[in-house]
Order: structure tokens, then C-alpha cells, then sequence
């Protein structure tokens, strides 16, 4: 039954890997850039700082630190120790039947943290400012999904990666979720 859900998720992978074309490459590389999404990470400190002051926006920003180390560290303990599922760009039977166009191929991709991360950090801020901003949770799930799937396009996840990453990011961005609402209550309050 394991070999089968492979089997499924490469097939899938091909399917996605190759809507891709070169007009789009450059789109999807800066998508899936760590650095692009800085202006973001800045419009949404700026409306944490609006809505919980420096006190508050400090608990928050050692909370997101926290999280994304959680993510990276749990990511790396299933790529690397739990699982060691090669990459697709590191299968060299998928060499002539995908596209691969990332700058690098890592080792392992079982599960990717750029979609934990991105959906950590997501379900975190969307949960904290959906009072004031009815819309931003959506926006922001919306961001890492793109991300998500911009793993796929660059040839260096499966999609079994991904909903695996997306969904222990969102258990993970709940969790630190909570976690701040408790300690702001006793810092704050």
C-alpha cells in the first residue's frame, strides 16, 4: 500500500512538475526565495505592533522565532532521520520526465519546510490579527500555498512533501498560537 501511495504521489508530482513552462520560471524562483517574502514579514510586524504595542509584538516575535525553529527542526529530523526520501530532483529515473529549474537539489525532501514554515507562520498571524482583519487569513493562507506548491514547480518536492509539511505547520502555528495567548494573559494582563 506504501509502494502504491509512492507510486500516486510521483505520478502527481510529474503532472504538476511539468504544467510549468519558461516564461513562469522566474515567477515561481522568486516565489519560492526566502527573501521575497521580507516586504510581508514587514506589513504584518507593522500590524502586530498596531494591534498588541512593543510589549505584546515582542512576545509575538519570540514566539515566531520559536515556531519557525520548531518547524526547521521537525523537518529536518524527517528528512534526515525518520524517513531519508530522496528528493525528485535526486531520482534519476525522473530525470528525463521532469523539469527541475531550482538553483540546488538537496538530499532529502520528506517534508518540506517551506511549506511548514509558511503555514506556521500563516495559521499563527491569521489567528492572531482575524478580529481586526476579516480577509488576512485567507491572504496568508493563500501566500503559503503558493509557496507550497512552488516546491513542486522548482522539481525539489513530491506533493506528499507538501501536504505534509503544510499540515504540521498548521498544527504547529496553532500550537504557538496558543501558547502566546497564555503567556500574554500572565505577561501582559
Amino acid at each position: 500500500m506504501l509502494e502504491q501511495l509512492l507510486q500516486y504521489d510521483t505520478q502527481l508530482f510529474l503532472f504538476l512538475n511539468n504544467l510549468g513552462s519558461e516564461s513562469w520560471d522566474d515567477f515561481w524562483r522568486l516565489i519560492s526565495e526566502k527573501y521575497s517574502s521580507i516586504p510581508l514579514y514587514l506589513v504584518l510586524l507593522y500590524l502586530v505592533y498596531q494591534r498588541f504595542r512593543l510589549k505584546g509584538t515582542l512576545i509575538i516575535l519570540v514566539c515566531v522565532a520559536l515556531m519557525i525553529t520548531a518547524t526547521d527542526q521537525l523537518a529536518n529530523l524527517f528528512k534526515y532521520v525518520l524517513f531519508q526520501r530522496p528528493r525528485p530532483c535526486r531520482v534519476e529515473a525522473l530525470q528525463d520526465q521532469m523539469r527541475f529549474i531550482a538553483d540546488t537539489c538537496g538530499r532529502y525532501g520528506y517534508f518540506s519546510a517551506h511549506a511548514a514554515s509558511s503555514m506556521a507562520v500563516a495559521v499563527f498571524v491569521g489567528l492572531l490579527l482575524k478580529d481586526k482583519y476579516r480577509y488576512l487569513t485567507f491572504i496568508l493562507l493563500s501566500w503559503a500555498a503558493l509557496i507550497s506548491y512552488s516546491r513542486i514547480y522548482l522539481g525539489v518536492h513530491y506533493p506528499l512533501d507538501i501536504i505534509t509539511g503544510m499540515f504540521f505547520g498548521s498544527v504547529i502555528g496553532w500550537v504557538f498560537y496558543s501558547f502566546q495567548q497564555k503567556v500574554s494573559k500572565k505577561l501582559i494582563s
